[in-house]
């Protein structure tokens, strides 16, 4: 332990401390850019301000949310010069509402960014820029996400039940009357599932409800205790009366309440996947079309020739390319989804597509599976990305890859290793698949050799 100076203080290394910024503080600010998340960069007696709500070249008073060191995170309290890349918002909630933080910028806006977070996180973190720029995949602005959670919480205070999406940097609940960017099926519940909630003689026990859009609806509801008897017909009655499945889940996986199937199309390959509450599947119907579609094309593979599928989830990627002609191999990490996937192909017709389950973190090149080597690879990871994959893809001496990603950080990080084994990066772009947010999908294609393609 260091000893006591005897009364004597010593300033700290680099000058003297400064005060800190105080939670409330009111500020205003001149916005020079935007950062990667959307939020507005301004800067005040040396600190960097990110400021949410506000567009660069804008002048703005800014509520300080929190402060750390140098940096500043604060909301946008009002316009005081607004840019004339400003519009109104079109969802009366956008304001507080912690879902969509881009509804002030438009679309084209909104895309510019996107392909500017992709480039730079490629550039810095990489030093890499594609042969060729992809032209953006985007859809309908609003009204595509077919999948959504709402909070659920009961005031015992005000013995209130609060329902709805959680506020921007809070845990605090946003009543929600509407939500453009649902798809008008699932919009069209909010209402009167908020009243059926209300309703409940035990609300306390509900934890968080789910509302799924496919091949039906679907109505998840996650209760913390068992529910009353009086409670779950309440809860059966809203659903036969607005037509839509109803799924409980308490201590164990998701159940229907009466015995149902629930999946989503993919018309152009005429496949249909089943699928259930707690599964990922892309939330923008469109967009996911027009994904796979891209991955095969760039993939090109000839018929018979062999794909591998690495995170293949339920067979979104697998089963358009069995469709398509190649022999496909599906590796996935979690055992359930595996079984889904395995009954998805069969539930479709496909015999030339095999599922399997592995630790992703383990060598790749060792499994039975990979003996016959592949000719592509598709990857579709989390997003902390696929190092430890990357890492082995050398070895599957694949000609052409294709990465799908939901982080262009860990991408870029992830390109930097593919361009140390030979691959080079020969496209890239990014898909629109929330629209309204700042967050970033991407696509890029590797090809293996010096300007030969595979």
């Amino acid at each position: 332990m260091a000893r006591r100076s005897g009364g004597l203080r010593f300033q700290p290394a680099g000058g003297e401390r400064k005060a800190q910024v105080p939670l409330g503080k009111k500020q205003v600010l001149v916005i020079e850019r935007l950062a990667h998340d959307g939020r507005g960069i301004g800067f005040c007696d040396g600190r960097t301000w990110f400021v949410d709500g506000a567009l660069a070249g804008e002048r703005v008073e800014a509520r300080v949310l929190g402060a750390h060191a140098k940096v500043v995170e604060a909301r946008c309290e009002r316009v005081l010069e607004a840019s004339e890349r400003r519009r109104p918002a079109a969802c009366p909630h956008a304001d507080l509402c912690g879902g969509c933080n881009l509804q002030h910028l438009g679309e084209a806006d909104q895309l510019e960014l996107k392909q500017r977070t992709l480039a730079e996180q490629l550039l810095r973190l990489a030093d890499l820029e594609p042969e060729q720029w992809a032209a953006p995949l985007s859809g309908p602005a609003f009204g595509y996400r077919r999948r959504a959670r709402l909070a659920v919480r009961w005031d015992e205070r005000a013995k209130r039940l609060e329902v709805g999406f959680r506020a921007g940097a809070s845990q605090r609940i946003v009543p929600v009357e509407v939500c453009p960017v649902l798809v008008p099926v699932l919009e069209a519940l909010l209402q009167p599932l908020r009243l059926t909630l209300e309703r409940l003689q035990k609300p306390a026990v509900i934890g968080h409800v789910e509302l799924f859009s496919g091949t039906a609806t679907a109505v998840l509801v996650r209760h913390t205790a068992p529910l009353l008897e009086a409670d779950r017909q309440q809860l059966l009655a809203f659903a036969a009366a607005q037509g839509v499945q109803l799924w409980l889940q308490g201590e164990g996986d998701p159940q229907p309440v009466v015995p149902a199937r629930l999946g989503y199309r993919l018309e152009r390959w005429d496949l249909e996947l089943a699928w259930q509450p707690g599964d990922f599947v892309q939330v923008n119907a469109a967009i996911n079309e027009a994904m796979i579609a891209q991955a095969l094309d760039w993939l090109a593979p000839a018929p018979g020739e062999r794909v591998l599928d690495l995170f293949c989830g339920l067979g979104n990627f697998s089963l358009p390319l069995a469709r398509s002609g190649a022999r496909v191999v599906g590796v996935e990490g979690v055992e359930a989804m595996v079984r889904r996937a395995r009954a998805n192909a069969e539930h479709n017709a496909l015999s030339d597509v095999h599922f399997y389950r592995a630790d992703l973190s383990k060598p790749l090149a060792e499994a039975a599976w990979a003996a016959e080597g592949f000719a592509r690879v598709l990857l579709d990871p989390p997003r902390d990305g696929a190092l430890e994959v990357v890492r082995q893809i050398g070895a599957l001496q694949a000609g052409r890859l294709v990465y799908v990603s939901c982080n262009p950080a860990t991408l870029a990080r992830d390109a930097a290793e593919l361009s140390r084994q030979g691959y080079r990066l020969t496209r890239a772009g990014v898909l629109d698949m929330f629209p309204q947010t700042a967050h970033v999908e991407a696509m890029a294609l590797f090809e293996r050799g010096a300007g030969v393609r595979a």
